[in-house]
């Protein structure tokens, strides 16, 4: 039965490492120049690491043609939001201190021996870690280059990630979170533990949120959006025989998520939600390899997930169905002409989204 009242969307981004984001960028700009819906105007924008870095972009006004662009090299790099997109991964950056030795933390090291129930496979090794010797400085920078505010334009943007200590997971911009600034939140989802430093935000330590889940499609079950589009880079429908040891090893990391993915997908549907998934094709699959932290295969997911997103909204009914979601501001969905993108005020544009939108009924459910 129709509702009078308006569609309420959330946008889901899962974790993926450097290839991960750049499977996300492209896909999200198929969805923007297919339908002609912003994917940051969602109620709610939930990122995981790589889909946390992505969604900050999002969330502050960045439009993904704009990440496309700057990923391409067609942007004037001398000018700093021209960079504003990258994820700042082409040039590590060691950590300043003193290398560590031992567990990154004891706490859960320990927790994980006595309850071992309790943590997911990825959150028993991380207590093990030690503590990486990556900074996440970068990171850091990427976002405050959009956003210099303590959070978002956008209210209903989280960045999941986990307490070092405990192993919880926490969804920093949700109400009864702790606080945090933006660029150190997006950071500490980012935080793999054993390569990047954990972040400390109140005196606690962070690290990336895909310990929990890949997903964390399930966080969204108390808010019930109607409809929820899930972006998730670390799954697949679709995998060749693997050939080598590290294709093995990402297939069980990706069948793994995958069945993470459905349970969240199904827990959502059951709390009232319509669900429609989206996850990397054979071409994608082809294109990432098995190291989704390569920098060197980039441009190749970013230009391989236009095309098999585009293709699948054409020939599947998520097409038709995310279409009938209000349009967007143009300048946040298709690329302006020429040079125009020097004059865009991203904070404005993020601003500007539409508050107030158009009644319309609930959604069928997709889930694909």
């Amino acid at each position: 039965m129709a509702s009078s009242e308006p569609q309420r969307v959330g946008l889901v981004l899962g974790a993926g490492g450097v290839l991960g984001a750049a499977w996300l960028t492209g896909a999200l700009h198929a969805i923007a120049s297919e339908t002609g819906w912003d994917p940051g105007s969602a109620d709610h924008v939930v990122g995981t690491s790589a889909g946390a870095m992505v969604g900050a972009l999002l969330a502050c006004g960045v439009p993904p043609w704009f990440m496309i662009d700057g990923s391409l090299g067609e942007l004037d790099d001398g000018d700093e939001s021209a960079r504003a997109h990258r994820v700042a991964t082409d040039g590590y950056r060691l950590h300043r201190g003193a290398p560590s030795l031992g567990p990154g933390s004891w706490r859960l090291a320990l927790s994980s021996l006595a309850r071992p129930y309790k943590h997911s496979p990825a959150a028993l090794l991380a207590g093990w870690l030690p503590l990486g010797p990556i900074s996440t400085e970068p990171l850091k920078e990427t976002v405050a280059r959009v956003c210099d505010g303590p959070w978002a334009p956008h209210p209903g943007y989280w960045a999941i990630a986990t307490d070092y200590q405990t192993g919880e997971r926490v969804a920093f911009g949700r109400a009864g979170a702790p606080p945090a600034r933006l660029p150190d939140a997006v950071a500490a989802s980012c935080a793999i533990p054993g390569f990047f430093r954990a972040v400390e935000i109140g005196r606690r330590r962070y690290v990336d949120g895909g310990l929990t889940s890949a997903s964390n499609l399930d966080v969204l079950c108390t808010d019930r959006p109607d409809l929820v589009i899930a972006l998730n880079p670390m799954s697949s429908l679709h995998a060749d025989a693997p050939r080598t040891l590290g294709e093995r090893f990402a297939l069980a990391m990706r069948q793994a998520s995958g069945r993470r993915l459905g349970r969240e997908a199904r827990r959502l549907g059951t709390a009232g939600s319509h669900v429609v998934l989206i996850q990397p094709t054979v071409h994608d699959l082809d294109a990432m390899g098995s190291n989704l932290m390569s920098a060197r295969r980039r441009h190749n997911v970013l230009q391989t997930a236009v095309q098999t997103v585009t293709d699948h909204l054409r020939e599947s009914p998520v097409g038709e169905l995310l279409a009938t979601l209000p349009p967007g501001q143009p300048e946040l969905v298709r690329r302006p002409a020429h040079g125009a993108h020097a004059r865009l005020d991203f904070d404005a544009l993020a601003r500007g989204r539409r508050v107030d939108r158009p009644p319309g009924g609930r959604v069928a459910a997709a889930v694909v």
